[in-house]
């Protein structure tokens, strides 16, 4: 689905955690992301869905920069940042923004919030106080952090949950950033306020027309946010779609497990999704030959799932998924 208007595309790319016995006996890889191709345009918001392990993480991690790809492509605004050095590292780290999981853990706990804010700032050669100030102002003001002096002098700790992770949002997008990766930005907070933070995050995306990765196990907070909706599992992209045509009608067996795991009362289904028969997400150790949801599949073909890797199948329009179900 590549497109000249594509401000990320992600080539066959393979992200691999090696293990060692006792510091230097190498034992094998961890196939976190195996085969990985996306496309986000500028301006697009979409969300990267799956349970625990799927690789949904790593592969934020691996577009961010903060781990080098084994193999494959990434191309950001033209530029093939994939093995970028210190200087190149810089400008792009000036061009992405990150919102981290945990907002607690991810702003420094002896800093104010003015002192958060202006780091990024002074990093990228933005010394001017005054500038500073209206940068800062203009964040929080639009984040609705206002009046912005009563937040400029507290430390994380004197924040609530959803002021903390604004913060962070504030220095994600100080700089102005073209794309936002935001890992898991609500799961961490109280209910009342994951709408809201989602729909601050929305909001900033359409205004300042940025390109968004959300990450996610939950599709019930999908259509706050996104337009299109990518499923992982096993390291590897299984669906693509619009957001409508995927939640009214999934085609892969396991994206239709996730689905029906949403309205399951016992929250622990969301994120290990019991109702899928065989229960275990598979070992990226060891991950199994075929198509990597096999072993939990009831509607599995014999002979083909179990021994190839199902190809991309498009049943309908800009509607991708990997499964041989929908060969022909």
């Amino acid at each position: 689905m590549k497109n000249n208007n594509d401000l990320l595309s992600i080539e066959n790319l393979h992200t691999f955690y090696e293990l060692r016995r006792w510091g230097f006996i190498k034992t094998g890889n961890v196939r976190a992301v195996d085969g990985v191709n996306l496309q986000v345009k500028k301006g697009e918001a979409i969300s990267v869905v799956g349970e625990s392990g799927c690789g949904k993480s790593t592969l934020a991690k691996t577009v961010l920069g903060l781990v080098e790809p084994t193999d494959g492509k990434i191309v950001f605004d033209g530029k093939n940042i994939s093995h970028m050095g210190k200087e190149e590292m810089k400008w792009y780290r000036a061009k992405v923004g990150y919102v981290q999981q945990d907002p607690y853990g991810a702003l420094p706990p002896f800093m104010t919030v003015k002192k958060i804010l202006e780091e990024p700032m002074t990093i990228n050669g933005i010394h001017d106080p005054r500038e500073q100030t209206r940068h800062i102002h203009e964040g929080l003001t639009e984040l609705k952090m206002t009046p912005v002096e009563q937040f400029l002098n507290k430390f994380p700790h004197m924040l609530s949950g959803g002021q903390q992770q604004r913060v962070v949002i504030a220095r994600a997008t100080i700089m102005n950033p073209k794309l936002i990766v935001a890992d898991e930005p609500v799961s961490m907070l109280d209910a009342s306020v994951r709408v809201e933070i989602l729909e601050l995050l929305r909001e900033l995306q359409e205004e300042h027309e940025l390109a968004v990765i959300y990450i996610t196990h939950d599709l019930s907070t999908v259509s706050y946010f996104s337009e299109r909706i990518v499923v992982m599992y096993g390291g590897k992209i299984i669906e693509e779609a619009l957001v409508d045509d995927l939640l009214k009608n999934p085609l892969h067996p396991y994206t239709k497990a996730l689905l029906e795991a949403i309205s399951d009362p016992d929250g622990a289904n969301v994120k290990t999704f019991k109702k899928v028969p065989g229960g275990e997400p598979p070992n990226l150790l060891n991950p199994p030959p075929g198509c990597r949801f096999h072993p939990r599949c009831e509607f599995r073909i014999e002979g083909l799932c179990e021994k190839e890797e199902p190809e991309d199948f498009f049943p309908e329009e800009n509607h991708r998924v990997e499964c041989w179900l929908y060969k022909e």
